[in-house]
Formats: structure tokens, sequence, C-alpha cells
């Protein structure tokens, strides 16, 4: 634990606190009125001792500020208006792929497996797993619904972390989860709270990254990991090259069997010849800007090196990422930096209150 005590951020403590430490640091951080404090101080507790992350009062207070931005300490949140929501999603996705409106509305009117018609049910929707559920066995009972939904369901994120479902399966196949159930799968135990902590620690504290403040950590919860250092390095390479570019953390096209270059690589390869680095070895190195590794490649170096002599100053090597947030949830316009600087006043309320 000790060597990882580098890799949450800041002002880390250096010794490894016993037992009672650890629940004491978490029932300082949690805020008063919660229902079940025990219990969500036991989860967040072990999700800290399993990934092996430094409980020091500023990685708690970090995961308690996700957690009350997520889901105010809720294990399954009600969403107002989900079913409506869900059904203007099923619209949206039957006329991207040109479903006529009349054929989809006629399978949400067949019985679903509980007697009641997939419309009755997604309209008493209430949660995220109900919704779920309802998505699951419409894919598996409607012919429609595998054409509309194979491989698909709009409820990416889970649990009172909101874990990322993508996140979470990347994790576990190179660490698996300690407390599987085997009786479901990874995505249904991101619904329970034990699951939603634990994968949500790791996705916010369990990795390295060049920041000097943990509002760089929060925007990278909601955008992914090292967005905002490599949001920092379109910056530069904007510097460098004299060109606008939006610095929204992702260096390749989200879609990996995309055609073309993104526009972030199509601005380095204008100035290749000035970095001395082939087409090749620029795609490569972008490649790697999902891992620490990115930080260690000449194009990360030589980028911020002419970059940093260009301006006659060092630029910042990391920056909230612009991106504008969407999704069903989603009904008013918000933006990664908005949720980055709303959890990071939680998190300073957490380190300002009762301190030990």
């Amino acid at each position: 634990m000790l060597l990882l005590a580098g890799c949450a951020g800041p002002k880390l403590a250096r010794h490894v606190p016993n037992s009672v430490e650890v629940r004491a640091v978490i029932n300082r951080a949690l805020p008063n009125g919660i229902s079940d404090r025990a219990g969500w101080s036991a989860d967040i507790a072990a999700g800290f001792i399993k990934l092996g992350v430094p409980p020091a009062r500023e990685n708690v207070c970090a995961v308690v500020a996700v957690l009350e931005q997520e889901s105010g300490f809720q294990v399954e949140p009600v969403i107002p208006g989900l079913g409506r929501i869900a059904l203007h999603t099923i619209d949206r996705r039957a006329s991207r792929i040109h479903v006529p409106l009349i054929l989809v509305r006629a399978a949400l009117d067949l019985k679903s497996s509980n007697g009641r018609s997939y419309s009755a049910r997604l309209e008493a929707a209430r949660t995220e797993r109900q919704l779920s559920d309802i998505y699951e066995d419409f894919v598996g009972r409607i012919p429609l619904g595998k054409r509309l939904f194979a491989s698909w369901n709009p409820i990416r994120t889970r649990g009172p972390m909101q874990v990322s479902v993508g996140f979470a399966e990347r994790f576990e196949s190179i660490r698996p989860y300690p407390y599987r159930d085997p009786q479901l799968s990874l995505r249904d135990e991101l619904f329970n709270r034990r699951a939603s902590i634990y994968f949500g620690i790791a996705h916010l504290l369990d990795y390295q990254a060049p920041y000097d403040r943990f509002l760089y950590r929060f925007a990278d919860y909601n955008a992914g990991q090292y967005a905002s250092r490599n949001a920092a390095f379109q910056r530069a390479a904007s510097v460098l090259a004299g060109k606008p570019l939006r610095a929204d953390g992702a260096l390749l096209p989200g879609d990996p069997d995309a055609k073309h270059a993104g526009t972030t690589e199509r601005l380095l390869f204008g100035i290749a010849r000035r970095l001395h680095l082939s087409n090749d070895s620029i795609h490569a190195a972008l490649e790697k800007g999902t891992s620490e590794s990115f930080q260690r490649t000449k194009l990360y170096r030589r980028v911020f090196m002419l970059a940093d002599r260009k301006s006659g100053r060092a630029l910042p090597r990391a920056a909230l990422p612009r991106i504008r947030l969407t999704g069903p949830k989603i009904v008013r316009p918000l933006t990664t930096a908005w949720y980055a600087r709303r959890v990071n006043e939680r998190f300073e309320y957490c380190l300002r209150k009762d301190p030990p």
C-alpha cells in the first residue's frame, strides 16, 4: 500500500492505518443522516482494503464526494420520469436504424415475461435496475428487440457510484472481483452497493496520473481515466501547430472501426516532421492514450517540449476536458467541467468538516 501511495493524487498519508483508523476516517467523512451508515462504511472500507488503495482522508473524501453527486447515498435512487425517458430513447434508437415507429409500438404492447406489456412496465419503471431488467427481457424475448437492442442497453452506468459497465468489465478481466456472485453477471452485480463502490474506487483512485489536484480525477471519473491529461496534451498540440483543436481528452476516434484519422491525429500528422516522428509512430503512441505509459512516449514528451518552448513557459499537464454530457438521464445542458467542479466542491467540504 505504501508503494501505491502516489496513485491517488496530492497530500496522501504515508503510513498504513489499521482497521480502526480506516473506519474512523470513513465515519468522519460520511454525511449526517444517511440510512445504513454502518453498511456504507463497511463497503467503502472493503473497497479500499481489497484494492490496496491507501484509505487516507483525502481519498475517502473523494469517494464520498462522488457518491453524494451520483446517488445521494441511495443504493437504487428513484429517477423522475424514467419511463418517459426510456420510451424516448427507444424511439430515437428505432429511428436511427430506420425501424417504423408503428412496429416498435406493436412490440412494446406485447406481454413480457411477467404478463404485463413492455410499455406498461417501462412507464412504471422508477429505478435503473428496473429499467435494465426490462430491456434485457425485451432483447431476449422479442425478435424486434434483438434487432433494436442486440448487445445494447441504455443503462451504461450502474449502482450508487454510477460505475461504467465498460470500465468494470475491463478492470475485472485484469483483477477478478473478489465478491463475485456466480449466479449474477457483472452487469447485474454493479447495481449492488458493494460492487459499485469497489469498481468506483478503482476507477477514481487506482491509477497513476500527473495531477496536482483531485479536480482532474473527478473529471476523469466522468470522462474516462487520463482524459484530463490527454486534454492538456491536446491543448499543447494545438499551441504547437497553431491550429484550433477541441481538447476533449479523446486522442483517437471512439469507434475502433473508424477508417479515417480523428482530428487530434490529423493535426499531429501535420507537424510530424517537426516532431521527427512518422505517422505510424504517432498513431502507435496515441493508442496508449488510455494508459499511464502514454506519458513516456516520444510523442508526448516532444509535443510538450516544443509547445513549452514556443509558449515561453511550462504548459499545464492537466486540463478539464471539453465535453458536453449526453444520455437518456440528462435533461439539461451539462459538461464534464461542471461535473468535476461540483464534485470538487463536495470534496473540499468533506475535508473541511470535523478534521481529525
